[in-house]
């Protein structure tokens, strides 16, 4: 098996096909490849050499990146495991596989931690408006979701079969998991059916990565100061769902209940909304966030949808009908404050 220094010596040996499969919207320009990024964007800021003793090296002369080609198909596939770029060029060039037997010369680097690979993979995302995600999103009835600087878009975002090994690309919509101090210990990843029919044709279309416990996805979210009113819950678009019609009120998405019931609560919080699923495991996760808010001296208030989850009442019983149902579940000062009137 090739080691992973001639894995990028036969990819420089084929750099100008490399760059018309990754990077398709660039053009030769004499004895380079020029392209606006690796996100494959148009523009003149990222060149390949394709001639000469520096074939298949690359600088982004904008972003200040630069590498070999090994480094560019990490980039512009959005991987961040050593073994996903290595597969992904065999497969470009059509090399087997190496066996869990198998040894190369050059051993791959230790892995980088979880939330470190979690945020570059968010550094590879764009802005949200207008992309396939915020389709999918407005599908959902979440209009205004591009709002929320935790929400990004990532066009070929790499799923592994967790059964057969198997490795593809697909669009995806990447959320921000931080702590109380805004740092991103990791992400969601919503992988997306490239003809905008929903969520990926995969097995498990939803994965997280990086550290979740105790912190969440948050949405009109303060870094300083005080949250006195916060509604807290398991699924992001459960949780968009509500932003939707209470656009001012803080929130997180703790993405799975054993998170929700470990979510560290923010300081001076006099009451806390905690979003229903109609579900076993949610309620466990009501159940342990009430327990700590309570403890803390915090309000605890639960708020039920009408049918499975707030998404499916947005969809199905439209924003009017949502917003009423809150309504008569809120503190009145609340009701005052973040639904309209």
């Amino acid at each position: 098996m090739l080691s992973a220094s001639q894995l990028a010596d036969r990819l420089a040996h084929d750099a100008e096909a490399v760059c018309r499969h990754y990077l398709s919207a660039g053009r030769r320009a004499g004895n380079y490849w020029i392209v606006g990024d690796v996100a494959n964007n148009k523009g003149r800021s990222l060149y390949v050499h394709l001639a000469g003793p520096r074939k298949g090296r690359w600088t982004d002369a904008a972003a200040g990146q630069f590498g070999d080609l090994l480094d560019l198909v990490r980039e512009t596939c959005g991987l961040v495991d050593f073994q996903d770029v290595a597969d992904e060029a065999r497969r470009f060039l059509n090399e087997p596989r190496p066996s869990s037997s198998s040894r190369a010369d050059d051993a791959p680097p230790v892995e980088r931690p979880a939330a470190e690979r979690a945020r570059r993979l968010f550094r590879m995302t764009q802005a949200l408006a207008g992309t396939l995600a915020d389709n999918y999103l407005r599908q959902r009835g979440i209009l205004r979701a591009s709002v929320h600087p935790s929400l990004r878009f990532h066009p070929s975002c790499y799923y592994r079969d967790l059964v057969t090994g198997r490795t593809s690309r697909y669009p995806a919509l990447i959320a921000a998991v931080t702590d109380r101090s805004g740092a991103i210990t990791g992400v969601h990843r919503t992988w997306l059916d490239p003809q905008g029919e929903g969520k990926a044709k995969v097995d498990d279309p939803r994965r997280a990565l990086g550290g979740l416990l105790g912190n969440a996805v948050r949405f009109r979210f303060p870094l300083h100061g005080p949250v006195p009113v916060l509604a807290a819950g398991e699924g992001l678009e459960s949780i968009l769902s509500l932003s939707h019609v209470m656009p001012g009120m803080a929130m997180v998405s703790a993405l799975t209940a054993n998170h929700l019931a470990a979510f560290r609560l923010p300081s001076r919080c006099i009451r806390l909304y905690i979003a229903a699923d109609a579900d076993a495991a949610g309620r466990h996760g009501i159940e342990g966030l009430s327990r700590r808010a309570q403890a803390l001296g915090i309000l605890p208030l639960v708020l039920t949808p009408e049918l499975g989850d707030f998404n499916e009442d947005l969809r199905r019983l439209g924003p009017d009908r949502l917003t009423a149902h809150l309504r008569s579940q809120l503190a009145t000062e609340d009701a005052q404050a973040f639904l309209p009137a």
